[in-house]
């Protein structure tokens, strides 16, 4: 039986100081620790990514790209938390993944732009001031990640209210949230973990 624990990939598709997706991407790393997984949170605002420009990308792929397409490829599970904006994921994500999705021609390791994409186990969480708490930005981008040839876990979890949500320490409030980003967090590592092999 394989004891190693499972790598887990988690970041918010936000950058914003008082973030209630960065708190909640912040919950959800320390649920997969406690559930064993090896967790590496990752923040987008440490990463130089400039918005994307295939003239820009024909100078070369920026070294802060090809660190994220090496952490996305080394992880089998990720959660995402996304923000909602105009009822759609923002465009700081939207560039992320355009830019870990595009292939690095004559690069022997990222020639193929699936390549850090396929075959993840990703889990879907978002957090919203308003009564959806962002589900419609995870209906959009259910399908972008499926493209990718991504495995999107089917239990996904949209936390209402966010603004009531956390304690002042960042943890969540409500016993039944935790449980459900539990949910979400529980079943990507066991889905990884059979595609692992």
């Amino acid at each position: 039986m394989n004891t190693t624990p499972t790598p887990l990939l988690v970041f918010a598709g936000s950058t914003r100081a008082r973030s209630f997706n960065r708190q909640l991407a912040a919950v959800a790393a320390d649920l997969g620790r406690e559930a064993g997984a090896a967790v590496t949170h990752l923040e987008l605002a440490d990463f130089d990514i400039p918005l994307y420009n295939a003239d820009l990308e024909a100078q070369g792929t920026p070294r802060d790209v090809v660190r994220l397409k090496e952490i996305c490829f080394a992880h089998p599970g990720w959660i995402v938390v996304s923000p909602e904006y105009n009822g759609s994921y923002t465009a700081l994500l939207k560039n992320t993944i355009d830019w870990v999705s595009s292939p690095i021609k004559g690069d022997p390791n990222w020639s193929s732009g699936t390549k850090p994409f396929a075959g993840k186990v990703v889990g879907l969480l978002s957090a919203s001031p308003g009564a959806l708490g962002g589900l419609r930005s995870l209906s959009h981008l259910a399908p972008l990640l499926m493209n990718l040839q991504c495995w999107v876990s089917p239990k996904q979890f949209a936390l209402s209210k966010a603004g009531e949500a956390f304690t002042p320490e960042g943890q969540l409030v409500n016993e039944p949230a935790k449980e459900n980003v539990c949910g979400v967090v529980a079943q990507v590592l066991w889905a990884a973990r059979r595609f692992q092999g």
